[in-house]
């Protein structure tokens, strides 16, 4: 689709400066941008790149100051990064989307499929499963016995939905997301054996949700295993049984969740960070890449970082001593090589 740059900001709300008539059909970075594409400058340092960029318009928030002059068009608006984020949903909404249910999917007699759904070449829908209006189940997605998938839910291809999982409106699920294996559960037995704890819960997840490539959430040894509305998952995280991830929370990728581990609402978590079971993180909690949170943390709003996590003032506190570390063993080395040549002396 064709938009020209009065078309985007009367759709963002914002002011043109330079030729409105001007068209743009793709997206572009503005470190690569080429003509007949849309930019956004929301971050300071890449304002460098506006006054060379080849794209034809360019979105910035409306209290940048212009320093030299520009080739391309510009459209002002209250924030550049959410204005190119909601152009972008429109583009994507522009696209064509699959329709129809493919004649080489499995559909179980007992399953219940929704309106206007897209069901992809070689998917599985298994007994008394229920599909929603508007649900798009790509190739090869298996949707186990009794799993419920509510309206408007993205399933890509490869998906995995165990039995009895439950999936809320308007969720993003992709490619490669495995929901409702079993929990890691093994009962130490006599003779250094160890016996398998039959999971029997299921998991939940709410509305609004997104989860990334390749994460597995286990199903709850009983109960569920809980993600709650609107939370967001990357690529490559481990959520085991019986945890329950809050609100609008987010989690980036590589990140591991033990056991019946609570985490609250509205929490931003880094990469690679390691929870042990059984705690409970409070609501707005941030929690920096690579950090290791054994014991629970009560305190609203707490900032961590390191293995064990402390306070990040205190970790950046820490991260300058350990640089220094070298140095300051040398120091001590030549004090205590001082102290013994004064006990000879005396």
């Amino acid at each position: 689709m064709r938009f020209t740059a009065h078309t985007i900001a009367n759709f963002l709300g914002g002011t043109v400066e330079g030729n409105s008539e001007v068209e743009v059909t793709g997206v572009s970075k503005i470190e690569e941008g080429v003509s007949g594409t849309l930019s956004f400058l929301a971050n300071p340092k890449y304002e460098n790149y506006l006054y060379t960029t080849k794209s034809s318009i360019v979105l910035v928030n409306q209290e940048l100051k212009l320093n030299k002059p520009v080739g391309c068009t510009i459209v002002r608006v209250d924030d550049a990064y959410k204005a190119f984020a909601s152009l972008l949903e429109l583009y994507q909404q522009s696209k064509s989307e699959p329709v129809g249910i493919d004649k080489m999917s499995s559909i179980d007699d007992t399953a219940q499929i929704g309106e206007n759904v897209y069901i992809g070449t070689f998917s599985v829908i298994s007994k008394n499963a229920k599909i929603g209006n508007n649900v798009k189940i790509y190739p090869q997605v298996y949707i186990g016995n009794n799993v419920v998938v509510d309206d408007f839910t993205i399933l890509y291809s490869g998906v995995k939905i165990y039995e009895d999982c439950k999936i809320g409106k308007n969720c993003v699920i992709h490619s490669g997301v495995v929901l409702g294996a079993d929990g890691f559960g093994f009962a130490p037995q006599e003779n250094d054996e160890h016996k398998k704890v039959p999971q029997v819960g299921n998991v939940v997840i709410e509305d609004y949700v997104e989860i990334g490539s390749n994460t597995t959430i286990d199903r709850a040894t009983m109960g569920s295993t809980i993600i709650r509305k609107g939370a967001k998952l990357d690529n490559l995280i481990q959520i085991a049984h019986n945890v329950e991830i809050g609100e609008r929370t987010f989690i980036a990728a590589q990140t591991g969740v033990a056991g019946s581990t609570k985490i609250g609402k509205n929490c931003l978590v880094g990469g690679q960070v390691g929870f042990s079971g059984h705690i409970q993180i409070a609501d707005e909690v941030k929690i920096g890449a690579q950090s290791g949170i054994q014991s629970s943390i009560k305190e609203k709003g707490a900032v961590l970082q390191g293995a064990p996590a402390i306070s990040l003032m205190n970790f950046q506190k820490s991260t300058i001593v350990f640089k220094s570390l070298p140095e300051l063993r040398q120091e001590i080395i030549r004090l205590r090589n001082e102290v013994e040549q004064l006990k000879k002396r005396t």
